[in-house]
């Protein structure tokens, strides 16, 4: 995976809210997702070179999007108090143009299936492999996952 583009920054609670973008050759597609940096580890900061923070990885469900919960959840406060930094992932690939990937809320885009299709129409929605395989997130982890209405 080519290093991730960041695409916006917002400074929340003490550490930041950084949004980014990268070509994933996983799903074949752009992809995004949000860091929540919390103070001291951000890396466009001064923080230490290698600074290690545990890290949540929050896998969004249906209908949502990597911004979701970084918007509307509020745990930036409690991230910030106990050094924790949260990867919020995009929950599918989007602008496939597959057949029929828009037709449902709960299917297909935007679907949050951390699964790998097996049907051959949806060869490139494989986000097992995408979170299990692709972490090149600028952000030294011991890592813990959260589901929300998967």
């Amino acid at each position: 995976m080519a290093a991730p583009e960041q695409v916006s920054a917002n400074k929340c609670c003490g550490g930041y809210n950084r949004r980014y973008k990268h070509s994933s050759s996983v799903l074949g597609c752009d992809m995004t997702f949000t860091i929540y940096f919390p103070p001291g580890v951000d890396p466009a900061s001064s923080s230490p070179p290698g600074s290690k923070v545990p890290v949540i990885w929050y896998l969004s469900g249906l209908t949502c999007t990597d911004e979701n919960v970084i918007q509307k959840a509020g745990a930036q406060k409690a991230l910030s108090q106990h050094g924790i930094a949260f990867i919020a992932p995009d929950t599918s690939p989007r602008g496939l143009n597959v057949e029929g990937e828009s037709d449902s809320w709960d299917f297909g885009v935007g679907a949050g299936f951390y699964i790998n299709a097996t049907d051959d129409k949806w060869k490139l929605w494989r986000m097992y492999d995408y979170i299990t395989k692709v972490s090149n997130v600028p952000v030294s982890v011991s890592i813990h996952i959260m589901l929300h209405g998967v």
